[in-house]
């Protein structure tokens, strides 16, 4: 399903923008290039630069899941290479205040350097205030609180290569249709700049990339639950669609269900995010054709090497990018291991042998 730490719309406008602008590549809030996160890595000067400084640090998520123990895992691994101890790690349940209680708590701790994905960007702003004051730097995940300048009140951005993310998947959809045919296009129709990037990403690589591929239906989608009914409506008027892009993996589920409804087996669907039900379908030779996944683990990694690299009082890149891979029946379980640092559902395993 979709994780739900994209639904934030903190920097959506800014970004829509840029990615129509320059749409071979993931931009920053402000236009900025992306630093792929292989490129902030840890030297051995730097480890030893800050190990035996008794440094703390505080992860205060959004909400709990496999994405976000990915995320953790890779920046306690990181954290503990430089000696620094995670002192605490909140999840606020996708709740603005509860968020805002979390800052404070962890506050009080008095930790060197917090890693944090904002849910609101003006209440995280006034709640990550004190953090600026107090010298504590800065890590943030996707999304940027109202009015923070980068090197004077955070020192980083981390997030997925939408743009790669976008582009696997028209690929893939490309790849899974011998290159031409016709195709459904279901996007999620809200400002949020993730998903925006994303979907404009794939249809941008089709126009541009593959000119025996036609879109010849879109439809925006909000509410998951209405997936399976917006699909079957698509699929009246284009019975013979030969792939369909859908945002993420939880409206998947729905537009398979319609396929399967209308007895559908050729259509193939590429989607975003690791799922277990999509994934299933695709490993028994169904539908899906491909999932298009981040290295969450990554993420986590490059948030705390840059939060070393600011304690250090290194300039760090404003905004960094971790990288997209394809998951497909063949690399089902290490394409699961490379973006969530675990294996994949045993369903999964096990109809992939």
């Amino acid at each position: 399903m979709l994780r739900k730490r994209l639904l934030v719309p903190a920097l959506a406008g800014t970004l829509l923008l840029n990615v129509c602008a320059a749409i071979a590549q993931t931009v920053g809030p402000s236009g900025e290039s992306a630093t792929p996160s292989a490129e902030v890595t840890l030297s051995d000067a730097d480890i030893s630069a800050v190990k035996d400084k008794g440094y703390k640090a505080a992860l205060l998520w959004h909400t709990s899941s496999d994405f976000t123990n990915a995320v953790t895992a890779g920046a306690k691994d990181e954290f503990a290479r430089a000696g620094i101890e995670v002192t605490i790690t909140t999840d606020a349940g996708f709740d603005a205040a509860r968020q805002r209680s979390d800052i404070e708590t962890a506050l009080a701790a008095k930790p060197n350097v917090i890693l944090s994905l904002p849910l609101d960007p003006v209440t995280s702003a006034e709640a990550f205030r004190q953090a600026v004051k107090d010298g504590t730097k800065l890590v943030f995940l996707s999304n940027l609180p109202s009015g923070y300048k980068h090197g004077t009140d955070y020192a980083a951005i981390v997030t997925d290569d939408l743009f790669q993310m976008g582009k696997q998947a028209a690929d893939a959809l490309a790849k899974g249709i011998n290159g031409k045919g016709n195709v459904g296009y279901i996007f999620h129709d809200a400002n949020y700049y993730v998903t925006n990037q994303r979907d404009q990403a794939f249809k941008k690589t089709i126009e541009k990339d593959y000119p025996d591929i036609k879109i010849v239906a879109e439809q925006g989608i909000t509410d998951p639950a209405r997936a399976e009914e917006l699909a079957s409506a698509m699929l009246v008027q284009h019975p013979d669609l030969d792939g369909i892009y859908v945002t993420w993996a939880e409206p998947a589920d729905g537009v398979l269900s319609a396929l399967r409804s209308s007895g559908n087996t050729k259509t193939k669907i590429v989607t975003l995010d690791l799922a277990e039900p999509v994934a299933l379908d695709m490993v028994k030779g169904g539908n899906v054709q491909a999932l298009v996944a981040d290295k969450a683990y990554e993420l986590g990694r490059a948030m705390a090497a840059a939060g070393v690299k600011a304690l250090e009082g290194q300039q760090t890149p404003p905004f960094i990018v971790a990288p997209a891979l394809t998951v497909t029946k063949e690399n089902v379980r290490q394409g699961w291991k490379d973006s969530l640092n675990r294996e994949a559902p045993q369903s999964v395993l096990d109809a992939a042998k």
